[in-house]
């Protein structure tokens, strides 16, 4: 059952939905007296941008808007265009506007690849209204988009499709006997389409296009068969997008699932992480982090384990290295935890910026040469060794100039039990040498 031809066009863009009723999923944005509706419903459009995964019905939404409001929709694509192509744009939306009384929906994809001078170039006329801006994202406006632009423009958030959804969006094509698949000889089980939407990972252009392939691969048979299924589904990875949103997402849960003592989320990002082909090694580093900044002196275990992890990914590779690395995850999720390491070296790194270069006490330097003993370094210096418990009770540490500071305030977990307790024995011996000393 190929479809190839000189006037070929793929299933997903045949059965792009011609209204809003045959439009499925982002019911958050088009339910019922939802905003986007009423605004479509009211014919009170507005420059927006959507923000999305891909395979969410961004450049659909568009143009069923255009459609709806009678606007005529220009698509610029913002990896070709150029100031250039904007100002052109811009100048046919405003003859259109003066000699047609016609709106112009101009429609901007991947619109966070302009630079800040095409972005620029939008905003007069977004602002006086010869266009309506439509654009389509799939990073993080807040970063990529100026404050300009973005304060111009409403955002909506589309989400991934559910598996439910996009089931409904494979049997919408298998009924459509005039743009989808309707026509078609092969037949389709439930179990087979619930497996297509699932390897979609949330994209219905993905899903309809997994559809179209196995229909062409099963056109002389009776049905789907599970091998041709299986040939197609192989090698599909879930969505990760290296360096993007979906990236920091996943280490951000990854992170806080480890934090917050959960061994099985933890588990689960590290599998998604890898499963959406991110470099174990860049795992390995942040998992040497994540055992300073959230661990720390209550287990030191922890950061000896995620080194071991990294050596291992680094010596023997995958799967080995993948392995270790999870057991160095689980473990530091089921570590005590403490972050007081990682708010005393902020707070001492603050100080040393605050503070400036002061100098080292002398009792506190060195005295290699002669001239260094008689210029007094090293002089007063008290050898802890030779103290009482090992500690010179009541010695300052800090420069003359500032204050002695406590940044480091152990936990009652773990290890840090032991040393708080410590600690806070050795300055009792401070407060005594202080009064003995009066």
């Amino acid at each position: 059952m190929s479809t190839a031809g000189a006037g070929f066009r793929p299933l997903a863009d045949r059965m792009r939905p011609r209204n809003l009723d045959e439009f499925i999923g982002q019911s958050h944005i088009l339910g019922p007296a939802k905003p986007l509706r009423l605004a479509v419903a009211a014919g009170q459009l507005h420059s927006m941008l959507f923000w999305g995964p891909p395979g969410t019905g961004k450049t659909t939404l568009a143009h069923l808007l255009a459609a709806g409001s009678g606007a005529e929709f220009v698509a610029l694509s913002a990896v070709l265009a150029g100031v250039k192509d904007v100002r052109q744009a811009v100048e046919v939306a405003r003859r259109r506007q003066q000699v047609e009384r016609r709106q112009t929906l101009l429609f901007v994809d991947e619109v966070h690849r302009f630079n800040k001078a095409q972005q620029d170039a939008f905003l007069p006329f977004v602002e006086d209204g010869t266009v309506l801006l439509v654009g389509a994202t799939t990073e993080n406006p807040s970063f990529e988009l100026n404050n300009a632009l973005l304060s111009r423009v409403r955002t909506y958030v589309l989400k991934r499709l559910s598996v439910e959804e996009l089931v409904a969006v494979l049997h919408q094509a298998l009924s459509d006997s005039e743009r989808g698949l309707g026509a078609a000889g092969a037949r389709i089980e439930a179990p087979q389409l619930m497996r297509i939407a699932q390897a979609a990972d949330g994209d219905a252009r993905r899903a309809l296009s997994l559809l179209e392939i196995v229909f062409d691969l099963s056109s002389d048979e009776a049905a789907v068969s599970d091998t041709a299924l299986a040939e197609v589904l192989s090698g599909g990875v879930r969505r990760f997008d290296k360096g993007g949103e979906a990236f920091y997402d996943q280490i951000s849960a990854l992170h806080k699932s480890m934090r917050g003592s959960s061994p099985d989320a933890a588990l689960y990002w590290l599998a998604r992480m890898l499963d959406g082909g991110c470099d174990p090694l860049y795992l390995a580093r942040r998992v040497v982090r994540m055992a300073s900044e959230d661990i720390g002196n209550a287990d030191p275990r922890a950061l000896t384990l995620a080194l071991q992890a990294w050596d291992v990914q680094e010596r023997l590779g995958s799967p080995e290295g993948e392995l270790a690395i999870a057991q160095a995850v689980v473990y530091m999720a089921c570590a005590a935890k403490s972050n007081a390491v990682y708010m005393a070296f902020k707070a001492a790194t603050k100080d040393a910026v605050r503070h400036g270069s002061l100098e080292v006490p002398l009792h506190l330097r060195n005295a290699p040469t002669r001239l260094m003993k008689e210029l007094d370094y090293g002089r007063q210096y008290r050898y802890a060794h030779d103290e009482p418990e090992g500690y010179a009770a009541g010695e300052s540490y800090f420069p003359e100039e500032m204050q002695a500071a406590h940044y480091y305030r152990p936990v009652d977990r773990g290890l840090e039990q032991r040393i708080g307790e410590k600690l806070a024995h050795l300055r009792e011996l401070d407060k005594r040498a202080a009064r003995d000393n009066k």
